[in-house]
């Protein structure tokens, strides 16, 4: 009489890689994205491309394809090395991807740029009282 297959017996005792992923999996793999919906979400708006297009998030991607990832601020362009749909520690998901080095500079660019604009900020040590307020408020009509 045969037995039924176990989970271990079911996938070989040891798992192959992926050879494609859904780009919403990938990234969320990847740790781009806290939740896989959040990466869907990502994905459907606009703020992830593959190889210069946009793409839903069924779209599977390989080893070798560019993507371009808009978080806020920043925007990172990465080259898919491996894929993986299993997310694990950091250190994991930093070996599924290389980021290019314009991307870097870009991102160090934009971080120097913005630290400079903040620089001159002074936040107030409390809220403002209702006569500056009154003030704030007309200054801004003018």
């Amino acid at each position: 009489m045969r037995s039924k297959p176990t989970i271990a017996d079911a996938s070989g005792g040891t798992e192959q890689p992926a050879e494609k992923a859904r780009v919403d999996r990938w990234l969320w793999a990847a740790r781009f994205f806290k939740t896989r919906s959040l990466a869907k979400a990502a994905v459907e708006g606009g703020k992830a491309h593959v190889n210069g297009a946009r793409v839903k998030a069924a779209r599977s991607i390989q080893a070798g394809d560019t993507l371009t990832i808009s978080r806020g601020h920043e925007e990172r362009e990465v080259i898919v090395t491996a894929v993986s749909t299993r997310r694990g520690s950091a250190a994991d998901a930093a070996k599924l991807y290389r980021e290019t080095d314009e991307s870097v500079q870009r991102r160090t660019e934009n971080d120097a740029r913005r630290r400079m604009e903040r620089a001159g900020l002074k936040v107030p040590r409390t809220r403002p009282t209702t006569r500056q307020r009154r003030q704030l408020a007309e200054l801004k009509q003018r």
